[in-house]
């Protein structure tokens, strides 16, 4: 018998990147990276070595899978599991705390963007 246990946050910033793309839906890996270019995505670039490289790592640790379905015989999709889900969502909630407590220390604007 395995228990699930959600891994510890903070997650790395291309963890997280991936993990939002996924949120989504399956996907492939050129989609994650064009996902994480985008500011709503991290705004980062991640190159194919750092994205298959952290894909792997979450594999192991149980946050994502590969789906079986393809479209073209290079181009694998992936998935979020429920513990997928589970860290990207404490993920979220410790980074909202953050921002309300940022926006208390009024470094933020109340309720917008800067």
């Amino acid at each position: 018998m395995t228990t699930e246990t959600p891994p510890v946050t903070p997650l790395t910033p291309v963890v997280f990147a991936i993990l939002l793309s996924l949120a989504e839906g399956d996907k492939h890996g050129y989609q994650m990276m064009k996902d994480a270019r985008a500011p709503e995505g991290g705004g980062m670039r991640m190159g194919p070595g750092t994205l298959y490289g952290s894909l792997d790592r979450m594999m192991r640790d149980g946050l994502v899978e590969e789906t079986g379905v393809t479209d073209d015989e290079r181009r694998r999709y992936y998935r979020l599991t429920g513990l997928g889900r589970k860290a990207l969502a404490a993920e979220l909630g410790r980074l909202e705390a953050a921002v309300a407590g940022a926006r208390t220390l009024g470094l933020l604007p109340q309720g917008g963007r800067r």
